[in-house]
């Protein structure tokens, strides 16, 4: 939690006119922040923004992707490749009209895949919106090849039952293949190729010399009891969700195991064996937990942090009135037997608007050695900085937010995620933020350097550091 201090300072970005410097005090109050305002703790520096190109302005951006000197940011309307070489000027390098919400996607070689859930037409870049209802619609995966950053090309389709939400790589221990665990859910017994139910995920095996051949290989039930039957009779958006599928997997191959985050559950898996994986052990928290959104794992991989998507993203959920439990991450340690044991939650300490859509959504691992600390975005609550070394008592360390945004319920940062020395976020609206924290607990971080970062297939520091 934060006391205001504020400075004259203007700043040279998108929207922002006046910049509050803060340090360490009481929350502070809804109406802090005008609308063209941006706050910051002492110790974040806001280094660059670079608007969304103008292929894909009006649609929102999404998921990050990290790979050598580039940085790959998806968009409902396809993706953009910046150069991040230098983060203070980076720069668009292409951007790929492709229509198909949300673009998650991850990077590989010289392979992009990307998730689409939104029913079109067909498979192709000039497909156009078709309802699911209709057999021959099409929703799953896109595989480009990135071999020329300039000139993309996409090169394959892969259809999936219910499209696919997101996707996690697992690469196999050969080198020659990598398994994509597609997440998806919310199926009806209209839907042709998504019927209830849909207790499962499908595995894509893409060959890497042979990715044209990229198929489904199995989609093993998850839930082989239905999952948490949720609260159908209690009030959106505090009622548990029912388990129709997952929303996120995030896997670490090195140790074995997946954290899956499935609507009404959260799961523990073994992925030894990446084409049979299998559920470890399942919890719920019908008390706080809404929908559960995503898990990161820290670097030990002896804890999992699970992020609840109350009002799915489009609510105001971080005020007074809903409190600090919901809406909130929960921490869990794995216990001997790989027993997921809850912690406690955390939950940013700044009351949002009323107009301002704001809960737990995408983070990443600062790569702090013998500490645990993340960077996460919270829609138009910002981007946070926590540690959660002690699972108990969590704490923030750094955050950066703006003012509402001019639409209300519709802004904020989809992703915030720590790569080489920079936190980049992807706005909604508002482009590619850089920004850098100075603190004393992850100035350590800035020897690690990595060469890829895919958020959702996690890797130890010393698989990815060079020091």
């Amino acid at each position: 939690m934060f006391t205001l201090r504020r400075s004259g300072r203007a700043l040279a970005v998108a929207g922002a006119a006046v910049v509050l410097a803060l340090s360490a005090g009481p929350a502070q109050a809804a109406d802090v922040l005008a609308p063209d305002e941006i706050a910051m703790s002492a110790n974040v520096t806001h280094v660059a923004n670079v608007p969304t190109p103008a292929a894909l302005a009006g649609t929102i951006n999404t998921d990050i992707a990290f790979q050598g000197d580039y940085a790959y940011v998806g968009n409902y309307g396809g993706f953009t490749i910046f150069d991040i070489r230098n983060p203070k000027q980076p720069a668009v390098v292409s951007s790929v009209v492709c229509p198909g919400s949300q673009m998650d996607m991850s990077v590989y070689g010289d392979l992009l895949i990307g998730s689409v859930d939104s029913s079109r037409n067909n498979d192709s870049c000039s497909s156009t919106a078709q309802p699911a209802s209709e057999k021959e619609s099409w929703e799953g995966l896109r595989i480009f090849d990135v071999s020329d950053k300039s000139n993309p090309k996409y090169i394959k389709s892969v259809e999936t039952n219910c499209g696919s939400h997101t996707h996690t790589l697992v690469p196999d221990k050969t080198g020659e293949n990598v398994y994509v665990y597609v997440s998806s859910y919310a199926p009806l017994a209209t839907f042709p190729d998504c019927q209830p139910p849909h207790d499962l995920i499908s595995i894509v095996k893409v060959p890497l010399k042979n990715p044209t051949a990229a198929s489904v290989i199995a989609t093993p039930v998850l839930f082989p009891d239905g999952g948490n039957p949720g609260e159908p009779d209690k009030q959106y958006p505090y009622r548990t969700s029912a388990t129709e599928g997952c929303h996120d997997i995030t896997a670490y191959p090195e140790k074995g195991l997946a954290a899956g985050a499935c609507m009404g559950d959260g799961i523990l898996m073994d992925i030894r064996d990446p084409e049979h994986p299998k559920v470890l052990d399942v919890v719920r928290d019908d008390e706080n937990f809404a929908f559960w959104h995503s898990a990161t794992f820290n670097n030990d991989g002896t804890k999992v942090v699970f992020t609840d998507e109350l009002g799915g993203g489009s609510r105001a959920t971080c005020n007074e009135a809903i409190g600090p439990n919901r809406g909130a991450d929960a921490i869990y340690d794995i216990a001997p037997g790989n027993k997921l044991t809850f912690r406690s939650y955390f939950k940013i300490g700044r009351y949002q608007a009323d107009t301002e859509n704001c809960v737990a959504h995408n983070g990443s691992l600062i790569p702090v050695k013998g500490r645990d600390i993340m960077v996460q975005a919270w829609y138009q609550g910002g981007v946070s900085i926590w540690d959660f070394t002690d699972s108990a008592h969590p704490q923030e360390i750094g955050y950066f937010e703006r003012g509402p945004w001019s639409q209300p319920l519709s802004g904020g940062f989809w992703s915030a995620y720590y790569y080489n020395g920079y936190i980049y976020g992807s706005d909604f609206n508002l482009g590619l933020d850089i920004l850098r924290i100075n603190d004393p607990r992850t100035n350590q971080a800035k020897s690690v350097k990595m060469d890829i970062l895919n958020v959702q297939s996690q890797g130890s520091y010393r698989e990815h550091g060079r020091h």
